[in-house]
């Protein structure tokens, strides 16, 4: 898993570093300690900003019962339903298919 610094996610998007870790504290994007500094998966985003149904697919999860790390476990686990990872049928457009197993999942 490529990871970027919240300065690297910040020059992607082209914003100040500021507003990932306030995407991050609002539950549009997932963080991750490293250290003493915060990182994010560089598959969390795109050009536009932040994958498409990814700050949903946190709350829905969340609200299910699960921690941040297990979110960002089961988004990078194998699941040969889909196939590949969830995070990878996001950002392939299939986010109703993600959000259906999350749902099954979470409640």
């Amino acid at each position: 898993m490529e990871a970027l610094t919240l300065a690297e996610a910040a020059e992607r998007l082209g914003v100040p570093r500021t507003r990932i870790s306030q995407m991050i504290k609002q539950g549009q994007l997932l963080g991750v300690r490293e250290g003493d500094r915060w990182i994010v998966p560089a598959a969390f985003l795109v050009e536009s900003g932040v994958v498409k149904g990814l700050p949903g697919l946190i709350t829905l999860l969340r609200d299910g019962g699960y921690g941040d790390d297990e979110i960002l476990r089961w988004l990078f686990l194998e699941d040969p339903t889909l196939p590949g990872a969830p995070i990878e049928a996001l950002r392939s457009d299939r986010g109703g298919e993600v959000k259906r197993r999350a749902q099954a999942m979470a409640f």
